[in-house]
């Protein structure tokens, strides 16, 4: 059977799958460093500094996921510890810089190439298109809203609303109820291994790993790997 015919509902992962998350960060925190005056205050190479937030964000995120972190600490400790980089402990401005990064991220438009092809491409293919999200409500949506994706989407769940953060499997229950859908039906987009392909595979449905950044079909930590491997949004066609 072809997976025209098996799959129904396609449920994408938005952050580095969709929307350019690096991308729009690199745009708000430059946009920051120069309104806060960053330069006068020790952060004397932007570089270094949006490389060290990318880094402190992605660990962060992993304590948030594991239940180690609370949603309040994440945001706030990502903006510290990148100005502790630069031997600077100033609350107030990682309290600033959080808050307006939090505020400014989500009007950012930049997505990946293909993307709204894509999302064209499918729904004019009769696929119902869902989003499984670990963000923040608010954030999430006027991450859509912004870049003109809130369209293509019937169900939008994110982890603050359902609960749960992907892998574990109650976001993606909580998903086919919200969406219609039952795992048989179903595939999962998504860019990262251990979060958006390992969880829908545990959620008994197939996967379609975005792999933006290398050339390499690259497997999961237990050496298994995705149903299926792209290297860009558009050579989802070949599947779908």
């Amino acid at each position: 059977m072809s997976s025209a015919i098996t799959y129904k509902h396609i449920f994408f992962d938005l952050d580095h799958t969709l929307w350019d998350f690096e991308a729009n960060a690199k745009a708000t925190l430059q946009h920051l460093y120069s309104a806060l005056d960053l330069a006068t205050r020790g952060v004397d190479d932007f570089e270094r500094f949006y490389r060290n937030y990318l880094l402190h964000n992605e660990k962060l995120w992993g304590r948030y996921r594991n239940g180690i972190i609370p949603q309040e600490e994440l945001r706030i400790k990502r903006m510290r510890l990148s100005l502790l980089d630069f031997k600077i402990a100033d609350e107030a401005l990682a309290e600033a810089l959080s808050t307006e990064f939090l505020s400014l991220l989500p009007s950012r438009t930049l997505l990946f190439p293909h993307a709204i092809e894509i999302l064209d491409y499918l729904r004019n293919k009769g696929y119902s298109l869902h989003l499984i999200t670990n963000g923040f409500e608010k954030t999430q949506h006027s991450k859509l809203k912004y870049s003109g994706l809130t369209p293509y989407f019937k169900a939008v769940v994110t982890s603050e609303a359902s609960g749960s953060l992907k892998p574990r499997p109650e976001i993606f229950t909580y998903a086919f109820e919200k969406a219609g859908a039952v795992a048989a039906e179903s595939v999962m987009i998504g860019d990262t291994l251990e979060v958006d392909i390992l969880g829908a595979r545990n959620a008994g449905i197939h996967q379609i790993h975005v792999n933006h950044i290398t050339q390499e079909i690259e497997s999961l930590s237990d050496g298994s790997f995705p149903t299926h491997t792209v290297f860009s949004l558009l050579e989802l066609k070949k599947i779908l």
